[in-house]
């Protein structure tokens, strides 16, 4: 059957990428874009604001339902709109920025609007934007300078810089205005191997790393994609960070929250809803070098037993070697929906941080299985979270606690950390 449009209309090879359309946006989407409708169909406008009218220019066309743009000319702004503070941001320019038009302020209003639409779409729960407040972290008042961790790209002249939105052409940088200071001295201005990415770590010591992933030269058998072989060429290429009390020695191209003030919140607000007994046992799911570990570990006391499951055994070593003090903790390299029936039970607290594609059936299966009497879930996606939700209210968890963090500024992206308890009826 052919696809149709809103009004019934056969859309079956319909193509509108490169026309100009005069559009009223109205709410924001989950992906850093505004809603608008044209001729029956649903256009997806990136660089635009909720009210405003626009003139957008179609960039992706599939033919179904919707179609994407990019709005290049404002025919009439809304009160939200500033200046952009990055030169390569905008239609055609580096991806990474979808909000460098909007104000702080907005900002936080329109994520709010996406969580709780994803909340009510997917997970069921009646929540409104208005209760839920995107909250600032420490570091970055202007939503600049935030950023210590950063993926760049290597262009075929061998300059660096960020992809495209939806592309893999690389936009050539002098500068980001969203990385601490100095984390790309010595990186923008240089020349590197064509077709490599670059990590570049400004950590909690000041000091700088800069990780060169080239391509494997090898040849590959089967479709499996080959593994970037890496080059410290900067530093150590092991970061210093300090959260809670403690400090990590952390691989550059390993996991660490990338905005400078993002760590210590996340841990306490995890301690605040997981309260785990002392005595008790609690997982550490998608654990990473073990940051939620260790106040898990404060809560339960030498008497309790926390258990980490990480699948990268590059954290897994960083965990252990940062908690090595901590009897009460152990760490597990291995896959977590292949290892949580293997974890200790009963269980009191669970902490999951998933991947952005979220948990998923057989994880939310396994945790709830165990009959934990609280569940904190760290988000680092709107839509995964709304349908993970659904799953555990299938089975009796009810999302009674909800924050939500502006954990980077300037981009659509925002985390979320819920609080999951048994439905007492």
């Amino acid at each position: 059957m052919s696809p149709k449009n809103a009004i019934g209309a056969d859309v079956a090879g319909v193509d509108w990428t490169g026309t100009e359309l005069e559009l009223e946006l109205g709410a924001p989407g989950h992906g850093g874009f505004c809603v608008a409708r044209h001729e029956g169909r649903v256009v997806f406008v990136r660089h635009g604001l909720p009210g405003e009218r626009v003139r957008a220019l179609v960039t992706e066309d599939r033919g179904g339902s919707f179609c994407r743009a990019d709005a290049v000319d404002v025919l009439v702004a809304s009160a939200d709109r500033v200046p952009s503070r990055c030169p390569v941001s905008g239609p055609g320019g580096c991806g990474g920025c979808d909000f460098q038009h909007v104000a702080l302020p907005a900002q936080r209003v329109m994520k709010a609007s996406v969580v709780a639409e994803q909340l009510r779409r997917l997970g069921g729960v009646e929540y409104e934007a208005a209760d839920i407040t995107v909250e600032e972290l420490p570091g970055a008042p202007d939503g600049l300078g935030w950023r210590s961790r950063v993926r760049m790209a290597v262009a075929p002249d061998g300059s660096v810089g960020f992809h495209r939105h939806r592309s893999t052409d690389v936009v050539p940088v002098l500068g980001c205005p969203q990385t601490v200071p100095h984390a790309l001295d010595g990186v923008v201005g240089a020349v590197w191997n064509p077709g490599s990415e670059l990590q570049v770590v400004r950590d909690g010591a000041g000091e700088q790393h800069v990780v060169e992933l080239r391509p494997d030269p090898r040849p590959q058998r089967g479709r499996r994609k080959a593994r970037p072989v890496p080059h410290t060429v900067i530093g150590s290429g092991k970061a210093t960070e300090q959260a809670v009390g403690r400090s990590w020695r952390v691989s550059a191209t390993g996991f660490w929250q990338g905005h400078i003030g993002a760590a210590e919140v996340y841990a306490q607000a995890v301690a605040d809803f997981a309260q785990a007994p002392m005595g008790g046992t609690a997982w550490d799911l998608y654990g990473g070098a073990g940051l939620f570990a260790a106040v898990l570990a404060e809560q339960v006391g030498t008497g309790g037993s926390v258990v980490a499951v990480e699948s990268s055994r590059t954290s897994v070593a960083d965990g252990m070697a940062a908690l090595a003090d901590l009897a009460q903790v152990s760490f597990v390299a291995a896959q977590v929906e292949q290892h949580l029936r293997l974890l200790p039970t009963p269980v009191d607290v669970v902490v999951l941080d998933p991947p952005r594609s979220g948990a998923g059936r057989p994880v939310v299966e396994g945790i709830v299985a165990a009959e934990p009497k609280r569940i904190v879930y760290v988000a680092c996606d709107p839509a995964a979270l709304g349908r993970d939700v659904a799953l555990f209210a299938g089975h009796g968890y009810r999302m009674n606690a909800l924050r939500a963090f502006d954990a980077f500024p300037m981009t659509h992206h925002v985390e979320c950390i819920a609080l999951f308890e048994p439905d007492a009826h």
